[in-house]
């Protein structure tokens, strides 16, 4: 069974995208599943937070979307036992110029993720906070969308711009791309806007909304500087708790998806 490839995006930055991204897949590799993290993103966050010295790397994700070479050729282990990082490296940041001269630019990285021999479960593309070539790239290689939204009033303007531009990939690039879910994060309970925003978010897009809600945490926002995602820098902390929760819930819904597709039953959008 090929892997299920999600793309975490969000054209606003700061709503918890990279976080979202590393932390679940860890927790999903520590309930046994086979994970592979790609950094997309030019600010290689994901790569650091899971401890990987951008500086050593010597095959990234920039030699694969731009120079032809395997993903396999990038993947790299992690601390997490079942969780393999693709890592980004400095190079990415000019890759949006060198593709544009390449044929078929947007799916260079579809093309090799289709090339990709593995039993991986799960494929995250941590894509940046952009529409760029490089978070089109993200997309267009991805079955659905996880979007962490920060639980602000902003948000939402960011989430009404997020709709129409995954319309517009769907009519142009990929037409049978998906929500996974939304990932509320961020969220602080004293809040009577955080509130608010949830309960928009909830109206709007309904069982599209993951629960739990990921609170405001010190420790999220520490376990990056120690290259550790947190569920191994603390596991018992309340963030950690919560994404545990969350990939479990999510885990559900795509594996829900996947035996409707099975059955020849469409799933919900």
């Amino acid at each position: 069974m090929p892997p299920s490839i999600l793309a975490v995006a969000n054209q606003k930055g700061g709503v918890g995208k990279t976080t979202t991204a590393v932390s679940v897949g860890a927790a999903l590799a520590e309930m046994g599943r086979k994970v592979l993290l790609i950094d997309i993103d030019p600010q290689a966050n994901a790569t650091s937070g899971l401890g990987i010295d951008r500086s050593t790397v010597q095959t990234s994700i920039y030699d694969v979307i731009v120079m032809g070479r395997s993903l396999a050729e990038a993947r790299l282990p992690t601390a997490v036992p079942g969780l393999d990082v693709v890592p980004s490296a400095i190079a990415l940041a000019g890759s949006e110029i060198e593709l544009v001269d390449l044929a078929r630019r947007e799916r260079r990285l579809q093309y090799a993720l289709e090339a990709l021999a593995s039993d991986d479960d799960y494929v995250l593309i941590d894509s940046p906070p952009s529409l760029g070539l490089l978070a089109i790239n993200a997309v267009v290689a991805a079955d659905a969308l996880l979007i962490p939204i920060q639980c602000e009033f902003y948000a939402l303007e960011g989430l009404g711009l997020l709709m129409h531009t995954l319309a517009l990939l769907r009519k142009e690039l990929n037409p049978t791309l998906t929500i996974a879910g939304i990932v509320m994060t961020l969220f602080d309970a004293r809040l009577a806007l955080a509130h608010q925003v949830v309960d928009e978010v909830r109206s709007r897009f309904g069982d599209q909304l993951l629960t739990p809600l990921i609170p405001r945490n010190v420790r999220l926002s520490e376990a990056p500087s120690h290259g550790m995602p947190i569920t191994l820098y603390d596991p018992t902390c309340r963030g950690a708790i919560a994404y545990r929760e969350l990939s479990a819930n999510l885990d559900a819904r795509i594996h829900g998806r996947a035996a409707l597709a099975a059955a020849g039953i469409p799933s919900p959008v």
